[in-house]
């Protein structure tokens, strides 16, 4: 295998590809790149003596076309693919100029860090996440099953789809929040003198991924610029109604406040339904589940001992809710992969836990 480009994708390509026994070359620009990966492991800083069976272009998606071209006049690899974040732009400049489209599949591993070049790549990066491939009109089958095997070797769940398609997902997922982040951040220097002192961890949930390579990142936007227009459009929409409301709660007067707090919790309704269709980080692809309900007695420690129990079968418990106060006690509701759940049920049935009615009411 070879790899062009040694940053923290590349280079973690590179890492999880040795670290399966595939002989992997190394090229970039920088020179110290190449032998800062070569020097971690990930493979040797040179040409290969002859044609590999796959080479990854590690580069931003404005780049793609020429690498793959420069790559194939040279007769690199028997077949190509990327790891960009972009796809159709590429896509076409590799149609439209490329010796041999064919052996080109697009690629797109849905994983990274905040911090960027070679000193920062993990063998693990990409274990249980979702690897796009995006294969175009001229795509062959073997150029196609390098790159299933490429994200397979790397730990990865592969993920086929068109790469119009693709774009308009990740704008969504992945370019616009990076955008707001970035906005987000930017207002931290105009911010009040106390910022430092009351900043939590809502505050870097929302930035962390703000901290990403600037040139990098204005290449991708630049790059998925028609995808990300139309969402952010969207987003300003609602940010207008959020200003107007504010404006109006800000008042002092009671007029317009309870359809203002409506909006509010409109709003915020519909961003927790938004987050529920997600699956969990590290679940994997998303899995039917089926609803498990406890009756908890209404003692100290008894809900205690539940979450204990649940947890060690594996039940995440920040799923777990009480959906209702009964005359016996609690009723708690447990998410399980359908597939599990009968043997869910009976261990806990086993250990003392009775089964609640789905259909038993709240009283109050």
């Amino acid at each position: 295998m070879a790899v062009i480009g040694t940053g923290l994708i590349g280079t973690s390509v590179a890492l999880a590809a040795t670290g399966q026994g595939v002989s992997v070359y190394l090229s970039d620009r920088n020179r110290a790149a190449a032998r800062t990966a070569a020097a971690l492991g990930a493979g040797r800083a040179e040409e290969p003596p002859e044609p590999v069976d796959l080479a990854v272009l590690a580069v931003p998606p404005s780049r793609i076309a020429e690498v793959l071209i420069a790559a194939q006049e040279r007769g690199l690899a028997r077949a190509y693919t990327d790891v960009a974040s972009v796809k159709e732009g590429p896509e076409r400049a590799v149609l439209a100029r490329a010796p041999e489209p064919s052996r080109y599949v697009g690629g797109h591993p849905l994983a990274g860090r905040e911090r960027s070049g070679p000193l920062a790549a993990r063998a693990e990066l990409f274990r249980g996440r979702p690897w796009a491939l995006t294969p175009h009109r001229l795509t062959s089958r073997a150029a196609l099953d390098r790159g299933l095997e490429l994200a397979e070797l790397c730990g990865a769940a592969p993920v086929v789809m068109r790469g119009r398609e693709h774009d308009e997902v990740v704008a969504l997922t992945s370019h616009v929040p990076h955008l707001l982040a970035s906005v987000m951040a930017a207002r931290l220097r105009d911010g009040p003198a106390g910022v430092p002192l009351l900043a939590g961890q809502g505050l870097r949930d929302v930035t962390r991924i703000a901290a990403g390579d600037p040139r990098l990142w204005s290449d991708i936007l630049r790059s998925n610029a028609a995808a990300m227009a139309g969402v952010v459009k969207e987003l300003r929409a609602d940010l207008a109604r959020v200003a107007a409301v504010l404006d109006v709660l800000a008042e002092d007067h009671d007029e317009g406040h309870g359809q203002g707090v409506r909006t509010l919790e409109d709003l915020l309704a519909r961003g927790v339904a938004g987050l529920a269709g997600l699956p969990r980080p590290g679940a994997g692809p998303p899995v039917a589940e089926a609803a498990l309900r406890i009756l908890v007695p209404d003692r100290p420690g008894e809900l205690a001992r539940l979450l204990s129990a649940v947890a060690a079968l594996g039940i995440a418990v920040d799923d777990v809710a009480v959906e209702a106060a009964e005359e016996r006690g609690l009723r708690v509701r447990l998410p399980v992969p359908s597939a599990d759940a009968e043997r869910i049920g009976a261990k806990l049935g086993a250990d003392g836990w009775d089964r609640a009615p789905a259909e038993s009411m709240p009283v109050g």
